[in-house]
């Protein structure tokens, strides 16, 4: 642990360095008021910062920069409290899946000025919400799934007979008390399909129906997505000092499957999960920081939300932020799956 005064000037480096991208020399210090002592103990507290690794000192200027482990301390130790209230309203309510990610990614990318990434809940987590069986014509038969995650599935299936208006009638009003709050791609809701109990003709209309019912749950549309905002933003922001690696950035950041496996991380933390340039064991990420958290219900987080950005972010902003957005996701999906 550094002493109150050693953190008054770590705290000072970090947020003149946050603000011009500049090394911080002890002449600018010393014009601080809340700095109350003179510029020799300043260098002196500048020295003893940069012996402990929380200050480097860049040969072409006389003043220090924070290391990664002077921005780990200061977030670990020097954060000021959030003011009350929430930073990002989001506005989620009766918004479907795709959309409310959407919406997510962008808003918090507005917000902190950072690239922001919001991976989705994945589709297995949805449920059968209703099920329509159409008869469109003679021989054809429509069936629509509405999912609790707003997704809507349908599939035409064709006869060789014409259906008895009856029967279809009779086969929706079976399939949303057997399927109705069964999860997408469960073996219980292939299992709902096959009842020994009924008669041959339903049986088989069915078994024909059944098609419909067997591609819910599979990987693609907005369940289990990655979205991403702002990528634009960071390139333009961003110095090419800070962001070394920006092409292999870019890289990352098609290759989304990677930005999953980084925020899995997130999931398992009861809170923000803050990576600062080499804790980031993605190489095209070590001159950046991660602020990450997951979102869902107490008892199992079924996403991620998070911002990347210089290290030299503003870390009071970008981790309220996240946390948030994580809170308003947690609520958007404990409705959006608890509740149907």
């Amino acid at each position: 642990m550094l002493t109150p005064r050693q953190e008054l000037v770590l705290g000072k480096v970090v947020a003149r360095f946050r603000e011009t991208g500049q090394p911080v020399g002890s002449k600018i210090l010393s014009a601080d008021p809340e700095l109350e002592f003179g510029p020799s103990t300043i260098r002196s507290e500048l020295s003893q910062l940069e012996e402990l690794g929380l200050l480097d000192h860049p040969h072409t200027s006389a003043g220090r920069v924070p290391t990664d482990r002077g921005h780990r301390y200061f977030v670990d130790h020097l954060l000021p409290a959030a003011p009350g209230g929430p930073s990002v309203e989001l506005g989620l309510v009766q918004r479907e899946v795709d959309e409310a990610m959407r919406v997510t990614s962008e808003t918090l990318s507005a917000v902190t000025d950072l690239l922001a990434v919001v991976t989705a809940p994945p589709i297995s987590t949805a449920t059968v919400r209703h099920v329509e069986v159409l008869l469109l014509q003679p021989h054809a038969v429509m069936v629509v799934v509405i999912t609790s995650a707003g997704e809507v599935a349908k599939r035409v299936v064709s006869f060789p007979a014409p259906v008895d208006p009856g029967l279809a009638n009779w086969a929706k009003e079976y399939l949303n008390e057997r399927l109705a709050g069964i999860g997408l791609g469960a073996r219980m809701l292939r299992a709902r399909l096959d009842d020994p109990g009924l008669g041959p003709s339903e049986t088989r209309f069915l078994d024909a129906l059944r098609p419909a019912f067997d591609g819910l749950g599979a990987t693609g549309g907005a369940g289990g997505g990655v979205y991403v905002s702002g990528a634009a933003r960071l390139m333009q922001s961003t110095r090419s000092t800070e962001v070394a690696h920006l092409d292999a950035l870019v890289d990352e950041l098609e290759r989304r499957a990677t930005l999953l496996g980084l925020l899995r991380h997130a999931l398992g933390g009861p809170d923000v999960v803050v990576r600062i340039g080499a804790e980031n064991p993605i190489p095209a990420l070590r001159s950046l920081t991660v602020v990450a958290a997951g979102y869902g219900p107490p008892q199992r987080k079924l996403g991620s939300v998070s911002v990347i950005g210089p290290v030299r972010m503003d870390y009071p902003q970008a981790i309220r932020a996240v946390r948030d957005v994580a809170f308003q996701l947690s609520r958007y999906v404990e409705e959006l799956y608890e509740n149907e």
